[in-house]
This record gives structure tokens, sequence and C-alpha cells, in this order.
């Protein structure tokens, strides 16, 4: 735990007063998304990485499956199939884990930043910043003068200044949703009279349920987690478009 405050959750805690202090206006939200950017674009590598791995095992799927069946009876011979397709098609299953692990650790780390700092009222403590980045004290609440980056949703008493924050945790459910349809566009569909495999039921799962935990997340918490939310899954759809453009360009060649 003190290896992570020290070399991942410090640093981004001071990185986001340090870029408070020097936006204008101080906008909270808007030092929120430029460290949430500066995280993507450091991280562009690993999850481009990430996104490739699932594109190949997805197109791999009806060949997986078809050498499950082939040696269903004889898990050995199933296990020693599977490696030799791997193999042949330069595809590694567990290629994507890395990449995912780094990503996690540095969602937990923003993650607990916003949390801990919204929990203090937006106040900023001085005894984890580094001594060369000012402490600005309270920290202002709002993002562009219309949503509380501190408050959540409190449905026995909605307001019209909860619109705002409901509008953005709408939006970020949104942005997953067609994030992971981006990822399912290449995978082969069911024939028909034939069960969906474990991957495709998963896939399909997680289609609705990564917006629903999404929303969940973005009411019970504060606004600025929806923003964070929503800037970076915003990144990795257009991310996700650019490869797609990308490949599509190698294959017109």
């Amino acid at each position: 735990m003190f290896i992570f405050d020290a070399i991942i959750y410090k640093p981004l805690y001071n990185l986001l007063i340090m870029i408070y202090n020097f936006v204008p206006f101080h906008d909270f939200g808007i030092a929120i998304i430029i460290v949430t950017l500066l995280i993507k674009f450091s991280l562009m590598p690993l999850s481009k990485k990430q996104i490739e791995s699932q594109k190949k095992m997805q197109e791999l799927q009806p060949k997986i499956k078809e050498t499950q069946n082939k040696h269903k009876g004889d898990k050995e011979k199933q296990s020693r199939a599977l490696m030799e397709l791997y193999k042949e098609h330069k595809t590694n299953p567990f290629s994507g884990c890395l990449p995912m692990v780094v990503q996690l650790v540095f969602l937990i780390a923003i993650y607990r930043v916003l949390f801990n700092i919204s929990n203090a009222n937006l106040m900023v403590d001085s005894a984890g910043l580094y001594s060369f980045v000012h402490n600005p004290g309270q920290i202002g609440h709002m993002f562009l003068g219309i949503i509380n980056l501190a408050s959540v949703v409190d449905f026995k008493h909605i307001t019209l200044a909860s619109a705002p924050h409901i509008a953005l945790v709408i939006l970020a459910a949104g942005a997953q949703f067609i994030q992971t349809k981006m990822l399912m566009a290449k995978q082969a569909p069911t024939p028909a009279g034939k069960e969906a495999d474990f991957s495709q039921i998963m896939s399909k799962q997680m289609l609705y349920l990564g917006p629903a935990l999404t929303l969940f997340i973005g009411i019970k918490f504060p606004a600025g987690l929806a923003l964070y939310w929503l800037v970076s899954t915003g990144f990795m759809i257009a991310q996700q478009y650019y490869i797609q453009k990308e490949e599509m360009a190698v294959k017109a060649k």
C-alpha cells in the first residue's frame, strides 16, 4: 500500500492540484479532464495492445469453438490444439491482461484521489502535497458553473440543479455502451440453431452490465468521478475508432 501511495496515488494527487492551480478560473472539472487525458495518453501503448488483443480473440472465437468441439472428450488434446491455434495466429490469450491490470491500478488511484478530495468537501490535504505545489485550500465545487463536482444524486430531493449531474451520468453510461459495442463489432454472430459460447454470452452481458454499473457509480458517488469516467471512456472510443481506421487502411492497400 505504501508503494502504491508513493508511486501512483501521491503523484496523481499533486498533479491534479498543480493543474487546478493553473487552469483558467480554477475550474476543478477542467483539471480533472486534463489529468484524465494525460493518464490516457501515457497509457495509450498499453490500451492499444489490449484492444488489439481483444479483437484478435474475438476474430478467433469461431475457430476456438470448433477446436473445443473437436476435442470435447479429451481436455489434454483440446488444450494442446488451442495452444497450436494461438501459436499459428500469433495470439496470446493472456496478452491483454497486463495492460488491463495497469489501467485498473491507475483507475483505482484516480478514483481514490477524487473520492478523498470529495469526501473532504473539496478541501486539499496539505500533508499530501509536495513542497513545490501550492495549496489552494478550498477547491471550487462547480464545473463550468453548472455541475457540483462534490455532489451525489439525491432522488428524494430532485431539483433542477440535479439535472446537469444526471445528464453527465447518462452520458457516461451511454459512452460505456458505445465503447463495448465497438469491441463487439467484429465478433462472429452465433449460427442459427446453435447456442452462444461463454465469451459471446459474457460480451452481451457486459454490453448492458457496464453501462448499468456506470449509472450506479455516477449516481452513488460524487459527480467528479462521473466526469472522469465520461472523459476516459470517450478517449477509449476515439482510440478504438482510430485503430479501426488504421486496420481498414491497411486492408485497402
